[in-house]
């Protein structure tokens, strides 16, 4: 009976052990259902075996460990995104920052140029006291009066270069070099010309020769005359522009050393001569009912209202007497608007007379000038020239020639080179060339081109050395003798 009821309880035992553990597990799935739908919904829920309770944990732990990692997985790339995004929204304020850097220098400048330009409206009243641009304006119209000369003169004889005296022999025998050919074009007719001309005797083209001397001659005179007038005026010019800009420059901190005591903007000066415009029938009134509106306190603003409503108010009779002084003051207004643009008129000839006067005179001063420059011009020639004839009587004819430096060998290659690939520049531009591409040059390359001007410098040196030898000999030959 004992062994019974111990069966029985070890029975009981083990369905309430069995009963316990089966809960635990079925938490445990529980669990692992709740989280497996947090991390994954869609995936479909494991299947649990209450009948084999420690497979089933087995099973559990496993998916737990994946699910883990799987979470881990998608963590790491939040991560990535997020330093990603991060890394973005850095770049974005920075160059928001550089913007804004830009927009801020760019206000400062606009400031800047604000300020240079009030700077420069205050100096726009700047008025000079001289007759800045005399000098310029007598040449323009100078050329001006000589553009209608030559419109006028347009059916006249014109000043053109003289033909050559082949030329001339030519229009003299073109008739009747046609007349013997006339089937022979304009070309074939130069050429049988140009053969006949050749085969003239100088005694044939003689009288040619000399017109063609007599036409050059009286052309170089016109030619001479106009360039030596221009170059006299070109000089007075010159100078004259120099005087009037250190007067101008004086004047100009003049002015601005009185305007900065006075700090207040210079006014625009009007003419005191000019008559002033006379008011109209309603100002008149409005002036004399002023002093009677002013009495009763009232503003500016107030008082032209109240005379602009009874000058509307008035009867034609009323304003009859200011109208007909009205009209007798722009009578007299435009009597003495017509003397003055008279006067100006007769100024502005006076002024153009006084100009021509000056004109004249400066191109005197000019062509003086011009003489002093052409002596100076002389005489530094004729030194040169006595220098250079000194020069020649001093050397002596048998002495050897210093032969081509490495440069110069280099320039005379380079030229060729220069001259045939770019045949547009001229001289100048290619001695500037010449002249960088040798500094470009480093010694090795320079060495080269030392190397070809050896032999002849040695040949030179050699040379002059025996020359001397000769000189001293002959010297000594002649003290003995």
């Amino acid at each position: 009976m004992a062994e019974v009821t111990k069966k029985g309880k070890s029975r009981k035992a083990l369905k309430a052990l069995s009963a316990s553990e089966v809960n635990a597990s079925a938490g445990k799935e529980n669990r692992v259902d709740g989280l497996s739908l947090l991390v994954s919904p869609n995936d479909k829920p494991i299947k649990k075996d209450i009948s084999k309770p420690k497979a089933g944990i087995i099973a559990t732990e496993k998916s737990l460990a994946d699910e883990l990692k799987d979470v881990q997985r998608r963590l790491e790339k939040l991560r990535v995104e997020k330093e990603k995004t991060e890394e973005l929204l850095k770049q974005r304020d920075e160059m928001i920052r550089v913007k804004e850097e830009e927009l801020e220098k760019r206000c400062k400048e606009q400031e800047k140029l604000q300020k240079e330009i009030k700077k420069l409206q205050k100096l726009k009243e700047f008025k000079p006291t001289m007759n800045f641009p005399l000098i310029k304006s007598l040449r323009e119209k100078e050329k001006e009066k000589n553009e209608k000369k030559k419109k006028k003169d347009c059916t006249e004889k014109k000043t053109t270069k003289p033909s050559t005296p082949y030329i001339l022999w030519c229009k003299d025998q073109w008739n009747e070099m046609k007349k013997g050919n006339p089937n022979a074009d304009f070309k074939e007719t130069s050429i049988l010309l140009g053969a006949r001309w050749k085969g003239l005797s100088a005694e044939e083209k003689k009288p040619y020769e000399e017109k063609y001397q007599q036409e050059k001659e009286a052309y170089l005179q016109i030619v001479s005359k106009e360039k030596r007038e221009n170059e006299a005026m070109k000089l007075m010019e010159d100078e004259q522009m120099q005087k009037t800009a250190m007067e101008l420059l004086e004047q100009y901190l003049l002015f601005k050393e009185e305007a900065g005591k006075e700090g207040k903007k210079v006014k625009k000066e009007k003419d005191p001569l000019k008559p002033k415009k006379p008011v109209s029938a309603f100002f008149m009134y409005a002036s004399d009912r002023r002093a009677a509106l002013h009495e009763e306190a009232k503003s500016m603003v107030e008082i032209s209202k109240i005379a602009g409503e009874e000058w509307k108010n008035m009867t034609q009779e009323k304003k009859a007497p200011y109208e007909e002084m009205a009209k007798k003051r722009m009578e007299e207004y435009n009597r003495q608007k017509e003397l003055y643009n008279q006067k100006k008129l007769e100024d502005a000839s006076n002024i153009e007379r006084e100009e021509e006067e000056q004109r004249k005179i400066m191109k005197q001063e000019g062509l003086q000038l011009l003489k002093k420059k052409e002596k100076t011009e002389n005489i530094i020639k004729k030194t040169k020239e006595n220098r250079q004839k000194k020069k020649k009587e001093n050397s002596h004819p048998n002495k050897p020639k210093k032969p081509a430096s490495a440069f110069l060998i280099f320039s005379k290659e380079t030229r060729k080179e220069l001259s045939q690939e770019r045949p547009e520049i001229g001289n100048s531009t290619i001695n500037a060339m010449i002249s960088v591409k040798w500094k470009e040059l480093n010694e090795a390359e320079k060495e080269i081109w030392k190397e070809l001007a050896a032999p002849a410098m040695a040949a030179y040196k050699k040379e002059l050395e025996c020359y001397n030898n000769s000189i001293a000999v002959s010297s000594c030959e002649t003290v003995d003798h």
